[in-house]
């Protein structure tokens, strides 16, 4: 069964007698390509990816000669085709953020024999981080039922698409994902919110194994809503990006991650808030402190950083609290916007994923030094801010 929840609360410290939670694989589709490989690969050249999107959904009547959208250039998967990607069968009405979270599970599934055995079955939960869903097919879903002959000439395949929880639903349908399957609202913070909930289902044990990620897509119908609310390139921000990023969390105590299964990283922190007023630095300050004080490390055992790096006050807020908790840290800042764009819903998941393809390309074995400590000091951060007033971070010890 697919539920739907909106940001959940904080939870308390879910590490009891098994330690923390762990992280032992990861995919992502991203705008450097699909897959693991092709996100490290972006990232490790600093590939810049915004160039100008084909046409996703109808032209908007404000720009008929720009149906790409108000600002002529996106940060999108490089031709990416659901149809090509997941084959024909099952595939007709998937919408585009579906298709991106179908294929990014199917790539961590596929990625080794062990992942599917313990990330499919009854004990396999799914937790997915969304703003809305899919923007585009809510609007034009509606659109057909206003256009149409009789409002209810419209294509019901397509009906599952406008409500947010349908793309892990779909990809809980397509890989036998028989547990708790959860979609949560937080907009670039939700990947944030899809891990603490992670946590929690590991914690009070039900489920063995959670896929946990966060999905965005590019479209016409997006961009015109960021357009129109101030936000995006015209608040100074980073193109539209849009992708999807999984993690395979796992509690610590459990036989793959003992034995035989590379332990990724650590979940030591997870910590959400609200922003009261305007203040997003307070707001931010206060969730980092209790982070590092609930996972019992200094703020100079960083080596990376990963900030959503939101446009306008809020992404001013999130940069002054980061740069005053690591004021004389050498730590590497990956901006990650910079390079895919802004993504929306998927960035949290996404810069988890940019933590953890640093750290497989920074060993703590490899010419120890200040660009790539030692593992005691091999703590990543990441930060996330949004403008509807939800702030979070989360830490992990990279091994």
């Amino acid at each position: 069964m697919s539920t739907t929840t909106t940001a959940p609360a904080p939870a308390a410290d879910t590490r009891g007698a098994t330690g923390h939670p762990v992280i032992t694989a990861w995919s992502a589709v991203s705008p450097f390509g699909i897959g693991r490989d092709a996100f490290r690969a972006g990232l490790r050249e600093r590939r810049r990816t915004a160039d100008r999107p084909e046409p996703v959904g109808p032209e908007s009547p404000e720009s008929p000669e720009s149906p790409a959208g108000p600002d002529g250039r996106a940060c999108t998967v490089p031709s990416f085709d659901v149809r090509a990607a997941l084959g024909r069968k099952g595939t007709r009405s998937m919408d585009r953020v579906t298709g991106l979270a179908v294929t990014t599970v199917g790539a961590l599934l596929d990625d080794t024999e062990r992942n599917r055995a313990v990330g499919t079955g009854e004990g396999a939960a799914l937790a997915l981080g969304t703003t809305t869903g899919s923007a585009q097919s809510m609007m034009d879903f509606t659109r057909d039922s206003l256009t149409g002959e009789q409002p209810f000439f419209v294509d019901p395949a397509r009906f599952p698409n406008t409500v947010m929880n349908c793309a892990a639903g779909q990809s809980a349908i397509w890989y036998q994902l028989k547990g708790p399957n959860t979609t949560i609202a937080g907009g670039r913070t939700a990947g944030l919110h899809a891990l603490n909930y992670s946590r929690r289902l590991l914690a009070a044990g039900r489920a063995q194994t959670v896929l946990c990620g966060a999905a965005e897509e590019y479209s016409t119908a997006r961009a015109w809503l960021e357009h129109h609310s101030g936000a995006g390139v015209a608040a100074g921000g980073a193109p539209l990006g849009e992708g999807c990023a999984m993690l395979l969390v796992e509690p610590s105590a459990a036989p793959g991650a003992a034995a035989g299964q590379p332990v990724l990283a650590e979940v030591l922190a997870v910590e959400l808030g609200v922003v009261i007023g305007d203040d997003v630095r307070t707001a931010l300050t206060a969730c980092l402190e209790r982070a590092f004080r609930r996972a019992g490390v200094a703020a100079d055992q960083v080596a990376v950083v990963a900030r959503c790096e939101a446009p306008g006050a809020e992404g001013a807020g999130e940069s002054a609290a980061v740069a005053a908790l690591l004021d004389g840290v050498h730590a590497t800042d990956l901006e990650l916007t910079e390079l895919v764009g802004d993504t929306g819903a998927a960035s949290a998941g996404l810069q988890v994923a940019g933590l953890l393809a640093w750290a497989e390309d920074n060993p703590p074995e490899t010419n120890p030094s200040e660009a790539n400590p030692p593992e005691a000091a091999r703590v990543g951060l990441v930060t996330s801010v949004d403008r509807s007033g939800g702030v979070g971070c989360a830490l992990l010890r990279l091994r």
